[in-house]
């Protein structure tokens, strides 16, 4: 059962969404290791989702739906700030200083304690991974440990590979427009989010 609960956290965080792609970004504009300190506070966020889900509060959630659209507005405006703010910096030089690791880190933070997909993942499969074998508590916290280490060890390959990214672009003449580029696609995941966790009347 926990090996099934494996692989379906690897093809779930194998599909593209928001944090693969402001991850991606992140590591191409700002440089590895300011990546990778955003992949640490998406880290504590989801686990902090966990938390939530464990105690059933995204039962109370989908309960009242406005306290849902409200987390789900939340979410998707706050990746496009992230979009507008990678849109911002598309010129700037790489800087991995302590400041911008900090303000990386609480961005990937912010951005899965917004996170209303990570609050649906965690009510709807964890359910389906509990064997009984230990107690409820013990296996939800087991479940979610697991998760946040596939998606941790995932998040990181990205930032790593995306942050080799970062030095050609230091050199490359079309590295604004790139980075602009690169900026549209946290806009789009943001659409793209809004719908996916649309509730079904």
């Amino acid at each position: 059962m926990l090996w099934s609960f494996v692989l379906a956290s690897i093809l779930i965080e194998l599909t593209p969404g928001p944090n693969m792609t402001w991850l991606a970004v992140l590591g191409a504009a700002r440089g590895r290791a300011t990546a990778l300190s955003a992949v640490a506070g998406v880290a504590l966020g989801l686990a902090i989702a966990a938390v939530v889900a464990g105690l059933g509060l995204t039962a109370l959630l989908l309960e009242f739906p406005v306290l849902f659209e409200a987390l789900r507005w939340a979410g998707t405006f706050y990746l496009f700030y992230l979009a507008w703010d990678a849109w911002r910096d598309s010129s700037a030089e790489i800087d991995n200083t302590q400041a911008t690791m900090s303000v990386a880190f609480r961005q990937g933070l912010i951005s899965n304690v917004l996170n209303a997909k990570a609050y649906l993942f965690y009510a709807a499969m964890l359910p389906q991974f509990i064997s009984g074998e230990a107690s409820l508590v013990t296996e939800i916290v087991l479940l979610s440990a697991v998760y946040v280490a596939v998606a941790t060890v995932i998040h990181s390959g990205i930032a790593i590979l995306s942050g080799s990214m970062a030095t050609f672009l230091q050199t490359s003449p079309h590295a604004v427009t790139i980075r602009k580029g690169l900026a549209i696609l946290i806009a789009l995941a943001a659409c793209w989010f809004f719908y996916a966790t649309k509730l079904s009347r």
